[in-house]
């Protein structure tokens, strides 16, 4: 297809764990890490700035050590520190593929990544680099969900983009339903009154009280990235508050 001009300029993804592991396995898969990073690099090359959260469940899911008795603080700490070695293996991958990448946490690990500090994030932002924000929110009891929607408020960025496998939300699941109907667009409150699943409640409140835009695509097929980034209404989810 031929790409037209993106129409956001500063976008925040969030990604599962998930994405960097092999298909129902656990642990990075760097051929994963590369797929990802090269569809980074296509949305750069349309001057698109972007900042990445990704999630650790390929690697541990607080969950597992909360049934087993495990502290929640304790499981969900180990958590952040699986997004942050989720964060440094993406990192390896887009340098790899020659886009400039910071990492950046917000528990302070000095000898691998950059704490993070707001403006240093929006000055690399605007200096082209790609700003992977590792780390969750620094505290326990907040998905990764959450922690991109508060990251996208804290950068001023012009939409969250939620990568799945799916093509955007549907009244109903389309992997038991074959009449399931894709939304091409809803808004805030369309979504509250459908108790439609987009992201927990949590971070789906601070994108609707930030007005920060939600589109929900898939990832991994073709080239939606890339025409949803660029305004293509066929290709996910919209949510905004109008």
């Amino acid at each position: 297809m031929t790409i037209a001009k993106a129409v956001y300029q500063r976008v925040l993804l969030k990604l599962s764990g998930e994405a960097l592991a092999k298909q129902g396995d656990y642990g990075i898969d760097p051929d994963a890490a590369d797929f990802i990073a090269r569809k980074i690099k296509a949305i750069r090359h349309l001057d698109v700035q972007v900042a990445v959260v990704i999630g650790g469940g390929n690697l541990w899911r607080g969950e597992i050590g909360q049934k087993r008795g495990m502290d929640r603080s304790t499981a969900d700490h180990m958590g952040m520190i699986a997004t942050v070695m989720n964060g440094l293996a993406l990192r390896d991958a887009l340098e790899r593929n020659q886009v400039e990448t910071r990492v950046q946490t917000a528990i302070e690990m000095n000898a691998v990544a950059e704490p993070y500090i707001r403006l240093r994030a929006i000055r690399h932002l605007e200096r082209g680099r790609v700003v992977i924000l590792a780390g969750g929110t620094g505290n326990p009891f907040f998905t990764t969900d959450s922690a991109a929607a508060l990251r996208a408020s804290e950068i001023e960025a012009d939409i969250l983009i939620k990568a799945t496998k799916v093509n955007g939300v549907y009244d109903k699941d389309p992997k038991k339903h074959g009449d399931a109907v894709r939304y091409d667009k809803l808004t805030f409150q369309q979504v509250l009154e459908a108790h439609l699943n987009v992201m927990d409640m949590t971070a789906f409140t601070i994108c609707q009280e930030n007005n920060i835009p939600i589109l929900v695509l898939d990832f991994w097929h073709g080239e939606d990235l890339l025409r949803g980034i660029c305004g293509d209404s066929s290709v996910g989810t919209l949510i905004t508050s109008s």
